[in-house]
């Protein structure tokens, strides 16, 4: 008997479920075969993916006898409002965690006013008005703590530094507080100082170092308590 008549025999005579053993290229092939199938690429779209989930999700949903499809809407209302509450707290804590302290004088900064002012005059000199102008104010921050003007505190914000020496000296209330923001606005407000705001603070930190405190409202005055 012929090779091909047997192996057609052979065929006819196995049961059909007997385990077939492919060669490799014969496996390979069956399976390119298999991927051609067009089941394998007919996939739902996200967006039928998701509202086939929602149905799921309503589906067992009472209506509390409204109309069909309302009582669905009307959570999915709720579930957005809480997500815009929740959006609209969680936005001040993020900026808040992204705001710099607005501090003057970190703890790390030991600079004496002296110190301080020399950097002021060395940006100045160079031109970089910005740094220059702050520096000037830290100076005169410094000078104010070192003359027991103000209590020397790290982490005083410009205002509260401000605030605290027009309490001992109320006629620079208005270059203080003027110098106050003008340190915030480059500090933290984006603003380029300009020549004439370092003169401005080199002038008021003069005036801060001839003026003579006062005591406050109360207290003895010893000799040669105030500087």
């Amino acid at each position: 008997m012929r090779l091909p008549a047997l192996t057609t025999l052979v065929a006819v005579l196995l049961p059909a479920d007997v385990p077939v053993e492919p060669d490799a290229d014969t496996a390979r092939q069956w399976a390119r075969e298999e991927l051609l199938d067009p089941s394998y690429h007919q996939q739902q779209s996200l967006l039928r993916r998701l509202l086939d989930w929602l149905g799921d999700l309503f589906s067992d949903l009472p209506t509390l006898g409204l109309p069909p499809g309302v009582a669905p809407l009307i959570v999915v209302g709720v579930l957005l409002a809480v997500a815009l509450v929740a959006l609209w707290v969680a936005g001040p804590v993020r900026r808040s965690r992204r705001t710099p302290s607005r501090e003057v004088l970190t703890a790390e900064d030991v600079r004496s006013a002296a110190r301080l002012r020399a950097d002021a005059d060395a940006a100045a000199a160079r031109g970089d008005w910005s740094l220059a102008v702050l520096e000037r104010f830290r100076a005169v921050v410094r000078d104010l703590e070192e003359r027991t003007v103000i209590e020397s505190r790290p982490g005083r914000t410009a205002h509260e530094a401000a605030e605290a020496a027009l309490q001992r000296m109320p006629t620079l209330r208005t270059g203080l507080r003027t110098a106050a923001r003008l340190f915030d606005d480059v500090a933290y407000g984006g603003r380029e100082a300009t020549r004439a705001d370092e003169a401005e603070l080199r002038e008021l930190d003069q005036r801060v170092r001839a003026t003579r405190p006062q005591l406050p409202a109360g207290t003895a005055d010893p000799v040669g308590a105030a500087r």
